[in-house]
């Protein structure tokens, strides 16, 4: 029951702060002049500021674990490279195929991983899950990116993805971050509380621009992809990816980690990023208000399950 209360208590907010972005549309004092400009500044400011201050906090050096890093980074790139594969053939829409290709191989590890880490292992949950977010992040925000890209563009060039890749914000920050981490710099205070400040104020904003693009009743136009991806990304990968790292013989804190990359709802940065590249963004929106709402429930039923098999 306690993990079951933590994970509504994760949850809940977000839910919570979709429904203030809806009402406050709703009133009138969100419009879509504003919501179009936030979703840029969250885009371009925000979120980028979230990344560079969860990966700079994150002591990649001194959480450093080979195994736990190929098997999370095998693990993405095998789901992303079967979407690539599967997703086109049963999908038409390009405006579609990114969306749920980034539905699929992304979570929203930023916001779920380390709180759910400690609340199931203490806080000797936090370096692993620290130093895959420093890694898994940057990797997420590159492939969608590219899976973006590719979709979202009538021709291909390569040269132009390229430099979409080198000038997107969350590229930027996480690579900044990296940098600075692995060079040992350190920040002055004032800089540091500064960052902290800001990325604070991304995952609200960010939560009330989705809930103020949010339209109930378009939902029923893509309840086929969005039962498609939650039956996927919250229970069929979940289950398949913690199988698969049982029996490779992760426990405890890694096995924490694994398990909160691969079994947390859509990335709400997926909507943000999906406005700015021309895709269907309201499908990505959508996605990530189910997944995150349905996710306290199946997250809720992998902890019980695997608690009651003396696994975590």
């Amino acid at each position: 029951m306690e993990n079951f209360i933590f994970s509504v208590n994760v949850v809940l907010p977000l839910f919570l702060t979709m429904c203030l972005g809806t009402f406050l549309r709703r009133i009138k004092i969100f419009d879509e002049k504003f919501l179009i400009t936030a979703n840029r500044f969250a885009f371009k400011v925000l979120l980028p500021t979230l990344l560079f201050n969860n990966i700079y906090t994150s002591n990649i050096k001194d959480s450093f674990n080979g195994k736990l890093i190929i098997f999370a980074v095998c693990t993405i790139l095998i789901i992303l490279a079967l979407a690539f594969l599967i997703v086109p053939k049963l999908e038409k829409n390009n405006k579609n195929k990114g969306v749920l290709i980034q539905a699929i191989f992304r979570s929203n590890y930023v916001l779920f991983g380390i709180p759910l880490c400690i609340n199931i292992f203490g806080e000797s949950g936090i370096g692993a899950t620290s130093m895959l977010i420093a890694i898994v992040v940057p990797l997420y925000n590159f492939m969608a990116v590219l899976v973006l890209d590719i979709y979202s563009k009538e021709k291909i060039e390569i040269k132009e993805i390229i430099a979409d890749i080198c000038k997107n914000p969350f590229i930027v920050g996480s690579l900044a971050a990296i940098i600075v981490s692995l060079l040992g710099i350190k920040l002055p205070s004032a800089i540091e509380k500064t960052v902290a400040d800001i990325g604070k104020t991304a995952t609200p904003l960010a939560l009330m621009i989705l809930g103020g693009e949010f339209e109930i009743g378009n939902v029923y136009k893509n309840i086929k992809y969005i039962v498609a991806v939650c039956i996927l990304k919250l229970i069929l990968l979940p289950a398949i990816v913690l199988f698969v790292a049982i029996n490779i013989g992760f426990r405890g804190a890694e096995l924490g980690a694994l398990f909160a990359m691969i079994a947390a709802p859509g990335a709400v940065s997926s909507f943000t990023m999906a406005q700015q590249c021309d895709a269907n963004y309201e499908l990505a929106g959508q996605i990530v208000f189910v997944t995150t709402i349905l996710s306290s429930i199946t997250i809720f039923m992998f902890i019980y399950i695997l608690k009651s098999i003396g696994i975590f």
